[in-house]
């Protein structure tokens, strides 16, 4: 049975070509419009490794927030500078991601009739590759990718509806870092050749891909003191060549 299946598969991806060109997907007689950018939309898990920090005592974010991630979305747009063997450029992205949990009495002694909440902005700039040479020659729709690049997350923490003042310092701040990412991305135009066509003829998008991607970042100021809003997560979105 799994030599059956395995042969099976074997069989799809060496069809992939031919069956993308049948479709017109790879089609050299196919005139896009120019490509120079892409808009990509995603979200997933961000559990800041806050609990990691050197010198700490304690659990504060598990003991607040439990072991559940809180939802980060993030925007990001890029500007490609070359396109041959595939195509590499840069991007700057933002997203925003909150945790809400019950607020601490001062002596530690319980929950307070306040919500706490910690809130996220991260921002950045990175160089990215992806190898969709395969995709538009052979008509192979799978895209790899790798980005790295630098990071800066503003961050502040409320209690009820004012930002948290704790011993005189006030829940709020800013932590640098890098993040390096690698994703692998499923080109949409062979599902539907002449929706494809018509999305690029009419609004200027060449190509839509669904992705999964894994991003290991240290955000704690290189090292440095204080909140500690490294991560390794996973996230899922939509991507748009334009």
């Amino acid at each position: 049975m799994s030599r059956a299946w395995g042969l099976g598969v074997a069989v799809a991806f060496a069809a992939l070509p031919a069956w993308a060109q049948d479709a017109g997907v790879v089609s050299p007689d196919l005139v896009e419009s120019p490509r120079t950018g892409g808009i990509i939309f995603r979200l997933g898990g961000y559990k800041p490794l806050i609990d990691e920090e050197k010198g700490l005592g304690g659990t504060p974010y598990k003991d607040t927030f439990g072991d559940s991630s809180l939802l980060l979305v993030e925007l990001e747009f890029q500007r490609y500078f070359y396109q041959g063997i595939g195509t590499a450029g840069v991007g700057v992205s933002a997203g925003y991601g909150e945790k809400y949990g019950a607020a601490k009495l001062a002596d530690g002694g319980g929950d307070a009739a306040e919500r706490t909440a910690i809130k996220v902005v991260p921002l950045a700039f990175n160089l990215f590759y992806k190898f969709d040479y395969a995709a538009f020659e052979w008509g192979i729709p799978l895209v790899p990718y790798g980005k790295l690049g630098l990071i800066y997350s503003p961050w502040w923490v409320t209690k009820g509806s004012d930002t948290e003042v704790s011993g005189g310092v006030t829940g709020k701040g800013g932590k640098w870092g890098w993040g390096g990412t690698a994703g692998l991305a499923f080109l949409l135009d062979v599902l539907q050749p002449r929706f494809a066509r018509d999305f690029d003829s009419g609004l200027g998008v060449n190509h839509s891909y669904l992705f999964a991607e894994y991003t290991y970042a240290d955000v704690d100021d290189f090292g440095g003191k204080g909140l500690n809003l490294s991560s390794r997560r996973w996230m899922f979105g939509l991507a748009l060549d334009y």
